[in-house]
């Protein structure tokens, strides 16, 4: 009886292990199948991109070009706008916008303060689409006449960038103005009624300011920055979705080519897309550059010698290394 016993344990035991093996491969067979489901729950079936009234994106926007690109990688897009590059990198750190456009600046603050972003992209500077401006009866000829005077624009923007590079330039300390931190439009508000006696800001408020005020343009971005403007994205986005991240690129490449060619079409599509005036998107995109290009090693020195140059007066929180923050694609 204890043989028998035994007998029927060991085919018992034989049976699970044959039932264990076949669950086995069953297992395995099915594991590929698995593994395709688990990336195609995985992969982004949204694109957030986060735009302003300025830059490639919004041309993309109304050509469309971005939606298909995206659509042939599965994906819908959704555009979040922002009235500047901080708000917009704020958002882009929470997760709340995948991808988007920013002057040179918003970056630096950003990767200071430990942001989750990443650079995959440079285009042209504003150059000539960014100025630091006077109100006409301000008595403010020059930029060492800004010592003692109240200057808008927002904080931790290609703007304030460009202010800090004016005032070293010129041999104006930072300390020797009254910094004033505004919103495009709280500035533009301040400006018309003389609560600030200068401004600094970017295409199209530039243009409108322009137009409007008639102010002393005491220098541009081309004056005194060797800069650009960047998409950025998220960067665990970017390490996720590196495909969505090539499309949106490629999809910006051709909006630049169409652009080159099309100033007087750019600038009614910025007009229908921003409601900015006609007349301020036309001469915004006359002195327009355009272009989509990798962030090559002589544009993260450029970049570096801001970020230094703003650490240096203590406006970001710690030092920082540009090339840290440089999004590798992933080779195919």
């Amino acid at each position: 009886m204890i043989r028998f016993a035994w007998q029927i344990s060991d085919l018992q035991t034989m049976a699970d292990r044959q039932i264990d093996r076949r669950a086995l491969l069953a297992g395995l067979a099915a594991a590929p199948l698995l593994a395709r489901g688990a990336v195609a729950q995985d992969a982004p079936r949204e694109l957030r991109v986060g735009y302003q009234k300025t830059g490639m994106p919004v041309v993309a926007k109304g050509l469309g070009v971005i939606e298909k690109h995206a659509a042939a990688e599965g994906a819908s897009v959704r555009w979040v706008e922002f009235t500047a590059g901080p708000p917009l990198l704020e958002a882009m750190n929470v997760g709340s916008v995948d991808i988007g456009y920013t002057g040179d600046t918003p970056p630096i603050f950003a990767q200071s303060a430990g942001a989750a972003i990443t650079y995959v992209a440079a285009m042209p500077s504003n150059a000539r689409g960014e100025g630091l401006i006077a109100r006409k009866d301000s008595g403010i000829a020059q930029i060492t006449d800004l010592r003692g005077r109240k200057v808008g624009f927002t904080k931790g923007s290609s703007a304030h960038n460009l202010t800090v590079a004016a005032l070293e330039k010129a041999g104006v300390s930072y300390a020797d103005i009254q910094p004033v931190f505004l919103s495009p439009a709280d500035a533009s508000a301040a400006f018309a009624r003389g609560s600030i006696d200068a401004w600094t800001i970017w295409d199209p408020f530039f243009a409108v300011a322009q137009a409007r005020y008639e102010p002393v343009l005491l220098t541009t971005s081309k004056d005194v920055l060797r800069n650009n403007t960047f998409m950025l994205a998220n960067r665990g986005f970017a390490a996720k979705a590196p495909k969505l991240v090539n499309a949106t690129l490629a999809a910006l490449r051709e909006a630049a080519t169409w652009a080159d060619a099309n100033r007087h079409e750019v600038a009614k599509r910025l007009a229908e897309v921003t409601g900015v005036e006609i007349g301020a998107q036309t001469v915004a995109a006359d002195r327009a550059e355009f272009g989509v290009f990798p962030v090559s090693p002589e544009i993260v020195a450029h970049q570096q010698e801001s970020a230094d140059r703003l650490h240096k007066l203590g406006l970001i929180p710690r030092a920082i290394a540009v090339r840290d923050a440089i999004w590798t694609p992933p080779q195919s």
